[in-house]
């Protein structure tokens, strides 16, 4: 079975020239037949008239045998394809030319004799043969006269034994050969000129095949790259154009998952740190304060159970945010669209910290205006990425500094900002800063309890909104954060 497109449509190609040569054969014989009948019918349409005009053929109601014999043996010598016969009135066999023992009927049917005589409305005319139970042959027939009395009528068959068949015809015509010969050659051209159409229409598939296994044998790495395909050409143009941009995109999606496998172990590897370090440091409290527990004073003990408190509580927030980030990432996620004040919110979301600030010696300020249109979010999650910017906010700001929040209007929507006057993000972090686990060397001695979850939170949050996290400012200059919500319709 062939396996390439090019040795298929050959074969398809012979078949449909094979059916068609066998038709064109078969359409050919049937028509040089019938122009060899008609041909024969209209030469020798006179000739048993002729007959039956110049020779007494009945005398007395009874055939003349002398004069029989006599015609039938020079009409032999003169046309050997012809087969002439004498019938009475009703179509009885009175005298043939034939051998002995050839003769297989007795009787002609008149109907095609009375259609002969009485002018044929077209050619060939066909009648029956004598020689054969159900054969018919174009013939040419007259009335025989005894005196002025119809005695019977004069047959001539047209076409002898050699011409019944096909490797008679073929042999005995010289057109017939030279048509066949002419056609077989027209097949045989024909195919060849196909089978190079097909090389040479199928060459740009086969390109693209090479292609394609060499992209697959590369691995799905490196893209194909097809140079003279256009998009605006043909059907397999524009197929060659999509496989190679759907190779780039593969290429593209296989890079993005090795991406992606190495930034899963490095979260494992974050995670496992991240987990082991506050379980190490309550399980270390825990064990000192039941190994030393009655020598501790009361004011030590609490500050052992002070200590593991917060260590739990780190532990218990570094899983809450993993579970909220897996949830964000899922793509079941639904988001709860409503309208809302973003001004209030604002205002609500300050107050939480307003507190922790305090502590910290810290300055919220508030820039907002005195009445805006409300925006369109799932208010759950935009009040988590407040909570997120500013409490990233307060734990990166020295104490004394200054946390603002300042809420602007946009076209078709309003702007939120938490800036801050803490020691900044380098530009080298600035791209990084939203990855999970990520966070800025210098930031781990400041602020050891974070784990890096917080913005890589805020940003799935905003992704899922169609809105994206801003980073702004230098080092030792402070940092801004800023987003975009649209407006409720």
């Amino acid at each position: 079975m062939p396996r390439t497109l090019s040795a298929k449509l050959t074969l398809a190609l012979i078949a449909i020239l094979g059916v068609t040569g066998a038709a064109w054969i078969v359409l050919t014989l049937f028509s040089t037949r019938l122009y060899q009948e008609e041909v024969d019918q209209s030469l020798n349409a006179p000739l048993a008239q002729y007959i039956a005009d110049a020779y007494p053929l009945i005398e007395g109601g009874e055939a003349n045998q002398p004069v029989l014999k006599e015609l039938f043996d020079k009409l032999m010598v003169i046309n050997p394809r012809i087969e002439v016969y004498l019938l009475d009135g009703e179509g009885r066999i009175l005298a043939f030319s034939a051998e002995d023992g050839r003769v297989k009927r007795d009787v002609v049917d008149m109907a095609p004799i009375r259609a002969w005589l009485a002018g044929p409305d077209m050619l060939p005319l066909r009648g029956d043969d004598p020689r054969d139970n159900a054969g018919q042959k174009p013939f040419t027939a007259a009335v025989v006269k005894d005196g002025e009395a119809v005695a019977g009528y004069f047959y001539v068959v047209l076409g002898g034994e050699k011409y019944d068949s096909v490797a008679g015809m073929v042999s005995e015509s010289l057109i017939v050969r030279l048509a066949l010969f002419a056609g077989g050659l027209g097949l045989l051209v024909a195919l060849a000129a196909g089978m190079l159409s097909f090389a040479w229409l199928t060459r740009r598939l086969r390109r693209l095949t090479l292609a394609v296994d060499r992209f697959r044998e590369d691995g799905f790495d490196s893209p194909m790259k097809l140079a003279g395909w256009r998009r605006g050409g043909d059907e397999i143009d524009r197929l060659g154009v999509t496989v190679e941009e759907m190779s780039q995109r593969i290429a593209d999606q296989i890079e993005q998952l090795r991406q992606a496998d190495a930034a899963r172990r490095d979260m494992v590897a974050n995670i496992s740190h991240d987990l082991r370090t506050p379980l190490a440091s309550l399980q270390g409290y825990l064990e000192t304060l039941a190994m030393k527990e009655d020598s501790f004073s009361a004011e030590e003990k609490r500050k052992y159970l002070d200590l593991a408190t917060r260590q739990g509580d780190r532990l218990n927030r570094l899983v809450t945010e993993l579970f909220e980030l897996t949830m964000l990432d899922s793509t079941g996620t639904r988001l709860n669209f409503e309208p809302f004040s973003l001004p209030e919110l604002v205002q609500d979301v300050t107050q939480k910290f307003q507190h922790l600030a305090e502590r910290r010696n810290m300055t919220i300020a508030l820039d907002m205006p005195a009445s805006a249109p409300f925006v369109r979010a799932d208010i759950g999650l935009i009040e988590r990425v407040l909570e997120n910017l500013i409490e990233n906010a307060i734990k990166y700001t020295p104490e004394g500094g200054k946390i603002s929040l300042s809420l602007v209007p946009v076209p078709d929507g309003i702007e939120a900002r938490v800036a801050d006057t803490g020691p900044g993000i380098p530009e080298a972090d600035r791209d990084r800063i939203f990855e999970r686990f990520y966070r800025v060397e210098k930031s781990r001695v400041d602020a050891p309890e974070g784990a890096g979850l917080g913005l890589a939170i805020v940003r799935r949050i905003l992704q899922l909104h169609d809105s994206q996290i801003v980073v702004e400012g230098t080092a030792d200059q402070g940092a801004a954060f800023s987003f975009r919500l649209p407006f409720a319709a």
